[in-house]
């Protein structure tokens, strides 16, 4: 009796500990790390710098044996970096006028200056194309910021490092234009890659990629590798900035690892689900309704990783608690200011990771892309002989949580409109440890472990009762014994 009352001594506390494991509870030790010699006050207006989002509302092989397409050729056909926006050579008109366009997979229209700008050196002349066709239609497209106004017309289009055809494709020509032309920038247009719904100034007019696929037969399948944020594998050693822009398919060589898939909620712009959001290892316990207000999309032309402001203000103060830096200003996280150390003090081993969980296509999983600070931590060149200084690259937002060039420039990205989903993969010109796989407790999965809980609870009490009444369990020393072979112990959701 005495045997059989002390196993029951020591199961019933160990019952205790593993009915508890059940809950999401998670300890975690403050990271204290001294700050360096930090300056945060440089002011500086970046809204420059900025580009956001429109405020409208079968993978092929490596090469195609007909010879349409060489993903080879087209790997690091982009150039320029998240600041400025990625651009794409083109060749428009007959003869074909060389000109740079912005890759933008958050809006729908192709569109190209055929006027002079300060801002740009050169231009679509429309009087020199042979193959031009106006449609006498005007046209419009505002975004958060900028925006421009012109007409729409017809003409041909090659891309030098692309598929190897010509297509005729809807063109927008812009006569004039506010705030989307900026400073120092090196296109002459942009090319949305988003679905007709968000055409303008209606549906009717087919966006380039839908062209692009019904004129060549591609698959409907594009990729994008943005590089810009110059962060090479295994070292801080900047490249030069760029990417690649892969229509019709995948290419193998710019990411490793596994790419995981979340469905498209919606084809207007690439909307997804997200799940919840950490920063560190800390669950900002959240409703995952506030991160998808009023949607969630993928979009290149976006600068930032733009949440809707009550994520935003949540992440922020995560940051500044996770990462115990006490002298950051206020214009820091807004945007205005940028924090300086002096030269050769990086500062992103002051930073915790960001973790954004997204639903797969098994909708029973989630997966994890993980944001490092060298991508959210952002250095902005030539401001000071003496100092480095960086941005912020999350902003809070209006009109919705927006995964832009700031997340996008640590994974390969695949738009597979064909199986609606988008795919991550850890970038080959990002660091290690970006993305990772974690299990997703869907409504069932819930009710599972309230139900373990409920079983955990009726145990405890019983051994509580015969720790009460020993002598009733005199004749079974081993009928209410729990093993580490239980397989209550085996299946209990961690």
């Amino acid at each position: 009796m005495a045997d059989s009352y002390g196993m029951r001594c020591v199961l019933w506390p160990l019952w205790l500990i593993l009915c508890t494991g059940t809950s999401n509870a998670a300890y975690t030790i403050p990271l204290k790390i001294f700050a360096g010699k930090f300056n945060s006050s440089v002011d500086l207006d970046l809204s420059l710098l900025k580009r956001t989002e429109t405020s409208t509302n079968g993978l092929s092989l490596a090469s195609d044996p007909a010879g349409i397409v060489n993903f080879l050729d087209m790997v690091n056909n982009l150039k320029g970096d998240s600041g400025r926006g990625y651009y794409l050579e083109m060749l428009i008109g007959t003869p074909g006028q060389k000109v740079n366009i912005l890759v933008d997979t958050g809006s729908s229209n192709f569109a190209v200056a055929a006027a002079p700008h300060p801002y740009i050196t050169h231009y679509f002349n429309r009087a020199l194309s042979s193959t031009y066709l106006s449609s006498g239609r005007e046209v419009a497209v505002r975004y958060t910021q900028g925006n421009w106004a012109g007409e729409l017309g017809r003409d041909v289009l090659s891309i030098p490092q692309g598929p190897n055809s010509s297509i005729t494709i809807n063109i927008a020509s812009i006569l004039t234009s506010e705030g989307f032309f900026l400073p120092g920038v090196n296109w002459q247009g942009i090319l949305g890659l988003a679905y007709s719904t968000l055409a303008r100034p209606d549906s009717s007019v087919e966006p380039f990629f839908n062209s692009l696929v019904r004129q060549t037969g591609l698959p409907n399948v594009f990729s994008l590798q943005m590089c810009g944020a110059g962060i090479s594998a295994g070292s801080t050693v900047f490249d030069p900035p760029g990417g690649s822009l892969i229509l019709g398919g995948i290419e193998p060589s710019l990411y490793k690892g596994s790419m995981w898939y979340t469905p498209i909620k919606e084809e207007w712009y690439y909307q997804v689900e997200i799940l919840k959001l950490e920063v560190g290892d800390q669950n900002l316990n959240l409703d995952c309704k506030e991160y998808n207000m009023d949607k969630a999309i993928v979009d290149s032309g976006t600068t930032l990783l733009r949440l809707p402001e009550n994520v935003f203000n949540a992440v922020v103060e995560a940051i500044v608690r996770t990462a115990l830096i006490q002298d950051f200003s206020e214009g820091f996280w807004m945007g205005t200011k940028l924090a300086c150390w002096l030269k050769g003090e990086t500062p992103w081993r002051m930073f915790p990771k960001l973790s954004i969980y997204l639903r797969a296509t098994n909708t029973s999983q989630s997966f994890r892309i993980t944001i490092l600070p060298q991508l959210y931590i952002q250095p902005i060149t030539d401001i000071d002989d003496d100092l480095d200084c960086y941005r912020f690259g999350v902003s809070a937002s209006a009109n919705g949580l927006v995964i832009g060039a700031t997340v996008m420039e640590g994974f390969y990205v695949v738009f597979d409109r064909a199986q609606k989903r988008v795919g991550f993969a850890v970038s080959t010109c990002a660091e290690r440890d970006c993305a990772s796989m974690s299990p997703l407790r869907e409504p069932w999965l819930w009710a599972l472990s309230y139900a373990l809980m409920g079983v955990c609870a009726l145990v405890l009490l019983i051994l509580l009762l015969l720790l009460a009444f020993p002598c009733r369990c005199r004749h079974d020393n081993h009928a209410g014994e729990i093993t580490d072979e239980s397989s209550l112990v085996r299946n209990r959701i961690k």
